[in-house]
């Protein structure tokens, strides 16, 4: 892989379609704007209509004219989520590239999603499983379809509890931000696991120490002053979405000062995150809690009632 991979690399995306979750800020805008301005038709999904339409303009303001359109999506909501991809579902246009971006971080307070998980599990986790399980009939149908789901260096040192998954007992901001982002590692690998035979490309990547939205809650002052700009932090977002010599269960960050800023470069799994024992305990435990069975036979996948 190049040594300085930026933003000029990413190969023409004519004729691909993509939908990033939470494009309207930080790593997700730029992630979707690279994309587009790659020539990828992106889908931005967004939780408020109001600021994705702002995000929206300047998009295409940004990239003369390329092909973004905006869709409302509240990864704390499974109705949200069925909604949105009843949606895109009806257009009957395959799936390119998926990026799994959206979520919350170190929330002081437990708080609940409005199905009653525990809001950074619900949305950083249970919310993308649940939308990648509904989008798959249309990931299927693309001839190389890729799906990206964005973790955070802090899996280096967290754990998963399945005996705890929504923190009841023990809820630290950060500790349970890091279980739900070993979640999305653990994920990952499964999804690897299941769909590689298939066609799918599942990968990883997580931004480094960037500058965005997502510290409002904890560590704002040290990442301004140490972080890199959310437009370098999309970097590994967007090389894993589309290098073509990506294989499934990649996992790519910052390469610099120790994973924390600077070029894409392969990441280290933690080993917590390669346990194939607790990834099928998660995703058995994920399909009970949403209702969707993220079918990977010739039947497409379905949301029980």
């Amino acid at each position: 892989m190049k040594t300085n991979w930026n933003s000029r690399d990413i190969p023409h995306l004519e004729g691909k379609r993509a939908i990033v979750t939470g494009a309207n800020s930080g790593i997700g805008y730029f992630t979707a704007l690279e994309l587009a301005r790659a020539g990828a038709a992106v889908v931005i999904a967004c939780r408020d209509h109001a600021r994705g339409s702002e995000a929206l303009d300047r998009m295409r303001a940004q990239s003369h004219g390329a092909n973004i359109s905006l869709e409302v999506l509240d990864l704390a909501s499974l109705s949200s989520v069925r909604e949105f991809s009843g949606r895109v579902c009806a257009s009957n246009q395959s799936l390119d590239i998926l990026v799994n971006n959206a979520g919350v971080m170190a929330v002081p307070n437990r708080e609940l999603t409005q199905d009653g998980f525990e809001m950074q599990f619900g949305t950083n986790h249970l919310g993308h499983f649940a939308l990648t399980g509904l989008l798959l009939k249309l990931l299927r149908a693309a001839p190389a379809p890729r799906v990206v789901t964005v973790s955070s260096a802090v899996t280096m040192w967290a754990s998963l509890d399945l005996k705890d998954l929504q923190s009841e007992r023990n809820y630290r901001p950060m500790k349970t931000y890091g279980q739900s982002k070993l979640a999305n590692l653990l994920f990952m690998l499964e999804l690897d696991r299941r769909a590689r035979s298939r066609g799918l490309v599942s990968v990883g990547s997580h931004p480094g120490t960037s500058v965005t939205n997502l510290q409002r809650f904890a560590f704002g002052r040290l990442v301004r002053v140490f972080g890199q700009p959310a437009e370098r932090g999309a970097l590994p977002s967007l090389y894993a979405a589309s290098a073509p010599e990506v294989i499934g269960g990649s996992y790519f960050g910052p390469r610099d000062w120790f994973g924390t800023v600077g070029a894409p470069a392969p990441a280290s799994i933690p080993r917590r995150a390669q346990d194939a024992g607790v990834a099928r305990a998660l995703w058995e435990a994920s399909e009970a809690l949403t209702g969707v069975r993220i079918g990977l036979d010739d039947d497409p996948p379905a949301a029980r009632s």
